[in-house]
C-alpha cells in the first residue's frame, strides 16, 4: 500500500497560509487563477488574505465526449468562470492543491497563454501549490511543503468522496 500523508483542516489552513506568507513577500499578483477542484479552498482563503480577484479553470482526465481543449491526456473547460476583469488577467498566480507530476500545472500555464479573452492582458504566470512531491518534475514558484517522497496526500475534504448522502443525513439526525 502506497504511504498516506493525512492532513487535517488545521494543518491544512496553516500550510495555507505559509503559502500566502511566501506570495506576500515576492510577487503581487493581480488575480488568483485555481484549478478545480484541487485549489478551490486553497484560493477561497487565500483571495480572502491577499484581497484579490478570483478564476477558476476546471481540468479532468480524458475519459471520453463533452469537454473542450484536449491536450494530452487532460481535458480543459472552454471557459474560465470569473468575474475579474480581462485586466487583471496581468500577473496571474495559478494555483493547485500539489505539484504530483507537473502535468496540469504545465499545460495550465500553455493553455490559459493560449485562452482567447485574456491572452493579450497575460504579462506573467507564477504558480503556487502546498505540496511538491519529489517525482514531480514541475519547479512551483510558491510551495511551502516539498516532499522527499511521494505519498497519497489525504486532504482534509477527501472522505465526502467515500460517505453517501444517506449516511450523512444518518449522522445528522
Amino acid at each position: 500500500m502506497a504511504e498516506k500523508l493525512i492532513i487535517n483542516f488545521d494543518e491544512y489552513t496553516k500550510i495555507v497560509e505559509k503559502l500566502a506568507i511566501q506570495i506576500h513577500k515576492k510577487y503581487k499578483p493581480t488575480v488568483l487563477v485555481g484549478i478545480m477542484r484541487g485549489a478551490a479552498p486553497i484560493i477561497d482563503i487565500l483571495s480572502r488574505i491577499l484581497k484579490l480577484p478570483i478564476a477558476y479553470i476546471v481540468i479532468q482526465s480524458y475519459s471520453g465526449k463533452g469537454m473542450e481543449d484536449q491536450q494530452g491526456q487532460l481535458m480543459f473547460a472552454r471557459e474560465i468562470s470569473s468575474l475579474a476583469n480581462n485586466e487583471d488577467f496581468s500577473r496571474v498566480l495559478l494555483i493547485d492543491d500539489l505539484s504530483d507530476t507537473g502535468l496540469t500545472l504545465n499545460k495550465s500555464i500553455e493553455w490559459l497563454k493560449n485562452y482567447d479573452p485574456i491572452k493579450n492582458y497575460i504579462k506573467e504566470v507564477k504558480t503556487a501549490c502546498l505540496w511538491k512531491k519529489k517525482s514531480s518534475t514541475f519547479e512551483p514558484d510558491f510551495c511551502p511543503i516539498k516532499l522527499d517522497s511521494d505519498p497519497w496526500i489525504v486532504q482534509p475534504t477527501e472522505h465526502y468522496e467515500e460517505i453517501s448522502i444517506d449516511e450523512i443525513k444518518i449522522k445528522n439526525k
